[in-house]
This record gives C-alpha cells, structure tokens and sequence, in this order.
C-alpha cells in the first residue's frame, strides 16, 4: 500500500512563490512515476504536471509551463512542485497521484490514470 503525504499549501499573494512536497511510504521502494493535480471549488480535477521515474522526462499543463516545476529527491521519496508567480487562478486544492503500474502512454494526465492518491493541500491565492 502507498501512501502520499502532501505539504506546503498555504495563503500567498498574487506573483508569490509556494513549494508543495509530497513524501511516498510503502509501496516496494521502486520508483514510481508522479503527478499532481489540482482541483478548484466546483469545477473538475485537473491535471498540472508530472515527472516520469527517470529525471528526464516532465510535463506541464500549459497553464502552468514556465511558472510550476515538478523536480523529485528520490533519496527522501518526495516529489516537489515548485510555484512560481502565482494567479489568483491557481487556487485550488493540490493532489499528488501516483500509480505502481506502468503508464502506457506519456504523459499520464488523466485522474483515472493514477491509483494513490495523498489528501490534499489548499492553496490560496488572494488578489
């Protein structure tokens, strides 16, 4: 069984920085392909980026590109999301995601995609 911790949210103003983390447990200890997602009140959950087990391979979501950079420290089994000049747009509580499978097809944006997931951490950006 994983188990996803997410931390880091919190209240920013607009053009402020937040870094999320999300730390894994259990699972095998190989490393797993993560994502975070986002969903806002009363609107679906969205894809925001993802990295791949190797460094190498990330994807954002245009709406964040240039602003948000996923990076991860497998040696602390966390994955981070860097959030830079932040909108008052971006508020919406974050989700980390991963799978213990193989994603056939990259990059893995879709919720059903993933089968952890952590609880939650809000971010809120006041304009």
């Amino acid at each position: 069984q994983v188990r996803l911790t997410e931390s880091g949210g919190g209240l920013v103003q607009a053009g402020g920085s937040l870094r999320l983390s999300c730390t894994t447990s259990g699972g095998t200890g190989r490393l797993y392909t993560m994502g975070w997602f986002r969903q806002a009140p009363g609107k679906e959950r969205e894809f925001v980026a993802v990295i791949g087990r190797d460094f190498e391979r990330t994807h954002y979501a245009e709406s964040v590109k240039g602003r948000f950079t996923i990076s991860r420290e497998n040696a602390k089994n966390t994955v981070y999301l860097q959030m830079n000049s932040l909108k008052s747009e971006d508020t919406a509580v974050y989700y980390c995601a991963t799978d213990t499978g193989v994603f056939t097809a990259w990059p893995p944006k879709t919720p059903r995609q993933y089968e952890y997931w952590g609880q939650g951490t809000l971010v809120t950006v006041s304009s």
